[in-house]
């Protein structure tokens, strides 16, 4: 039997090997390659019991076939044309003036963000963007660091938005409509701090002549698509209320959409599936099983001495800024799966408090969120150079900022609505 000093060391090791590899992704592997395997030899060694990954299992399932279901709706989605369509309408509305472009790329990557998750706007919307920007002949950083930025940032605002608000969701004890309720200011608060520090950071770009290099498109507006995911939307508020899980909205949105598309012949069951990205599902559940082991082996203990248990101001800031400085360290998964369980005995309003902190946090580093990483490749697929250090002073001037003006609106919705 493995002491107890090694099985810290064991989990620990883990958890490094399972973000090092998510991070560099070494020979293009899928994230799941690494962790599954890690996983497993973690649950070998017994640094966690088996009724523990038996617990870690039930608590990620709903919200693993939540992540499947959304995923599959944001590619078919796309499939039908709705985000050729929002680069369309953004070429249009921006009338050759960059600045025009900027505030169409928050308005549009803040709502797909909202309700089809951040990955839609970094693996969708992204390409969309230098697409809209070389056709206006603008030139491309301020609008594609804002789909980075807001991929993060914009991703308060409801349960569906960010796997870390699935995450949260299910511990927070809140309805979905009274989670958007709580999130609504804090969410338009964040969005308008990083648009005040975009227009001046990025003015040199701005204010750059732009020369088209092709003639405008009529926007043509997919409706099925867009009626879907509003009823979807609708369906999560409805199904909340019901005590039903979310996840039953949402599988029958991507239904709706498959069946659709498999029947006039636009989709195949196998492009499907693969739109459900099952690797990546694998790899959130093993993550999970990793992190519980770390939080079993004393991660848990040294985090609870810091985890404040109250909601009054003092506390939600202090409680953001370990969520923020913790997603930068280890990546905001592992830091939102180790604080949302300390965090939740005092009440919805410090989980909430933990999000802020998790996902506008990382837009400090690279390594804080998948979805940054996620960027930075489709970037680079797009021959733009992404600068560390511009890329880091941008972070250091908008995070900050976005976090106390978040959690002021968290603090005053908590006051207004209730907890």
């Amino acid at each position: 039997m493995i002491g107890g000093v090694m099985l810290e060391i064991v989990s620990v090791v883990a958890l490094v090997v399972v973000l090092v590899c998510a991070v560099v992704r070494p020979f293009r592997w899928p994230e799941a390659v690494v962790a599954v395997p890690v996983a497993g030899l973690v649950i070998l060694t017994g640094a966690i019991p088996l009724d523990h990954v038996r617990e870690e299992a039930a608590r990620l399932g709903p919200v693993v076939g939540f992540l499947a279901a959304v995923l599959v709706l944001a590619k078919l989605c796309d499939d039908e044309g709705l985000f050729h369509a929002c680069g369309t309408w953004m070429a249009r509305w921006a009338r050759r003036r960059p600045q025009r472009l900027l505030g169409a790329v928050f308005a549009l990557a803040s709502l797909i963000t909202a309700a089809l998750s951040l990955d839609a706007t970094v693996v969708l919307l992204t390409p969309v963007v230098f697409a809209t920007a070389a056709r206006m002949g603008a030139r491309p950083k301020p609008h594609v660091y804002a789909s980075a930025h807001l991929s993060n940032s914009a991703s308060l605002l409801l349960p569906v938005s960010n796997l870390t608000n699935l995450l949260a969701f299910a511990a927070s004890g809140l309805s979905f409509t009274r989670f958007a309720a709580l999130m609504v200011l804090p969410w338009l608060a964040a969005i308008a701090v990083e648009y005040v520090v975009f227009r001046r950071f990025f003015a040199a770009d701005l204010n750059a002549p732009a020369t088209p290099t092709a003639p405008e498109e009529p926007v043509e507006v997919p409706l099925f698509a867009l009626i879907t995911v509003a009823a979807t939307l609708a369906g999560f508020a409805v199904a909340s209320g019901l005590g039903i899980d979310p996840a039953w909205a949402a599988a029958a949105g991507a239904a709706v959409l498959a069946i659709r598309a498999l029947a006039r012949r636009h989709t195949t069951p196998l492009a499907v599936l693969r739109a459900a990205d099952p690797l990546f599902l694998a790899f959130v559940l093993a993550l999970g099983i990793v992190v519980r082991a770390v939080l079993d082996n004393g991660l848990a203990d040294a985090l609870g001495a810091l985890v404040p248990d109250s909601t009054a101001l003092p506390a939600l800031l202090g409680l953001v800024a370990l969520a923020a400085l913790l997603a930068n360290l280890i990546n905001n998964l592992p830091a939102v799966l180790a604080l949302v369980p300390l965090a939740a005995p005092a009440g919805p309003g410090a989980v909430l408090a933990v999000l802020i902190g998790v996902n506008i946090g990382p837009n400090l580093t690279y390594a804080g969120s998948l979805a940054t990483l996620l960027w930075r490749r489709v970037a680079h697929r797009h021959d733009h150079e992404v600068r560390l250090k511009e890329f880091t002073l941008l972070g250091l001037v908008t995070v900050p900022a976005a976090l106390l003006a978040a959690t002021l609106a968290l603090w005053l919705s908590l006051i207004v609505i209730g907890p």
